[in-house]
């Protein structure tokens, strides 16, 4: 026996933007029809908001067609194969595109007529005979706005604009800076449309000469053109505020002053930032007038756009300080005081590692505040971690802490390497276990074995370590290298 089909419930028109069903077995006729399927004759249909009483679907052109076929709606062998328009009829699926009318016709009747969508369904058709009712009916589900330009504009905007004809569209445009506008006037206004065209609507279509398949095209065309043109600007925007952004952080970056020095200078800098020129971590070198060379790294805890800016800043008072006559403990404490004050969180702190290097480049100065130790290298000589024993406390962690400055003898000739915790913290392999400061040496001793210096010693570094980690580094990264030659 046949299996029954469970009934659906029926969905006025108002609601699914669509004329109710047909049935092809058993379709009453308009007189027959429950009431709930004619809103005017349903008493919860007039309790209704009055705006959505206007909101109506384009296949109502449809059943004043039937009003002039009455037999087709009470024959029941009347089917798809004998009206075309049965099926979308006895479709209760909702359309794919939803268009704003905007139109003043004090009777009420459409100027456009049925509209179909590329899938063959109907184009739903809300309309507002002002500006007002635009505004309520404009919700984000529109799709595009067809606008009559002999809309009456308001009379706030008329008082603004003069004169000016198209004062509705931009008033329009104004109101929905996302929807596609297609603008109507009349063939004898063809410049009015162009002009509208040029204001900002997506096409101009003339009213007296509408027709579905042209219309349901044009709304198409519209809504792709808008979403491109809105694509391809924020495309452009987005290309632009990375231009700047590069720009911005690139000149954030330091220039090192060395002029009269026989020092050789190399960096590499890695953001953990996805898609980002600077991280929290810093350096800098200069030469005072005396002939002592500083250099200085540091890293910010964390690594968003604040832990950067904060970073530049230190970077910029250590330079301000130095170039100033401040050096060793004095120099930290003033760092530490601008840190204090310029941090967004009394949490935040900053490592640094800080080196003075006398003018004839034998010795040097340095000062460690919670950072890794330099390495250094030399001729014969495999590389080498530098003394750590007297590392002071990070910046922003102790008010009033000191910061012992230790000497240490560099020789003829040497290579020293600063860098920050992103360079050692780097796994290797899939397991938990990190590079560390030991894996670090003896890497730097096989490259320099390899005879790599300067800054293909520092490319094959950082390569190595990326790779030991399985890709990118989730730490900011930083690396100088300062080389002196007899």
């Amino acid at each position: 026996m046949p299996v029954p089909v469970p009934r659906q419930r029926a969905i006025p028109a108002v609601e699914c933007g669509q004329a109710p069903a047909a049935s092809p077995d058993s379709g009453p006729s308009k007189e027959q029809a429950p009431p709930r399927t004619n809103p005017a004759e349903n008493p919860t249909a007039q309790r209704e908001n009055p705006t959505e009483k206007r909101e109506k679907p384009t296949d109502t052109s449809t059943d004043r067609t039937t009003d002039r076929t009455p037999d087709k709606s009470t024959d029941p062998r009347a089917d798809s194969r004998t009206d075309p328009r049965a099926d979308r009829r006895e479709s209760t699926t909702p359309t794919n595109l939803t268009v704003l009318l905007i139109e003043d016709d004090p009777a009420g009747s459409p100027i456009v007529p049925e509209l179909i969508d590329q899938a063959g369904k109907p184009i739903r058709v809300r309309t507002a005979r002002n500006l007002t009712e635009a505004e309520r009916l404009l919700t984000d589900d529109v799709h595009c706005i067809l606008l009559d330009l002999a809309l009456s504009a308001p009379a706030s905007s008329s008082d603004a604009q003069g004169e000016d004809e198209l004062a509705v569209l931009r008033h329009v445009l104004e109101l929905a800076p996302r929807h596609a506008v297609l603008a109507l006037t009349s063939s004898s206004d063809a410049e009015r449309g162009a002009e509208a065209v040029a204001v900002g609507a997506q096409d101009y279509l003339f009213r007296d000469e509408l027709d579905g398949r042209l219309l349901s095209r044009a709304i198409r065309y519209a809504v792709e053109r808008k979403r491109s043109d809105s694509a391809e600007r924020r495309l452009a925007e987005g290309r632009l505020r990375a231009q700047e952004n590069r720009r911005l952080e690139r000149g954030l970056l330091p220039t090192p002053l060395l002029a009269g020095s026989p020092l050789r200078f190399a960096a590499r800098y890695r953001p953990g930032r996805s898609r980002a020129l600077l991280g929290g971590d810093f350096y800098d070198v200069v030469r005072t007038p005396d002939g002592t060379v500083h250099a200085m790294i540091g890293d910010v805890c964390g690594h968003g756009p604040d832990e950067a800016a904060l970073g530049v800043e230190l970077r910029i008072a250590w330079r301000a300080l130095t170039l100033a006559g401040l050096c060793g403990d004095e120099l930290l404490g003033t760092l530490q005081q601008v840190l204090e004050h310029e941090r967004s969180d009394d949490e935040i702190f900053a490592t640094l590692c800080a080196v003075d290097i006398s003018p004839d480049g034998r010795s040097a100065g340095l000062c460690l505040a919670g950072h890794p130790s330099p390495l250094i290298a030399g001729p014969g000589t495999p590389a080498r971690l530098l003394p750590y024993d007297n590392n002071g406390p990070a910046l922003g962690l102790l008010p009033g802490a000191r910061w012992p400055r230790m000497q240490v003898e560099l020789g003829p000739e040497w290579s020293l390497m600063l860098y920050t915790d992103g360079l050692i913290e780097g796994h290797v392999g899939e397991g938990r276990e990190r590079l560390g400061q030991d894996g670090m040496v003896e890497m730097v001793r096989r490259q320099r074995a390899g005879g790599l210096q300067g800054e293909e010693l520092l490319r094959a570094t950082v390569n190595e370590v990326r790779e030991l980690n399985g890709g990118e580094l989730a730490d900011d990264l930083a690396v100088v290298l300062l080389d002196r030659t007899a």
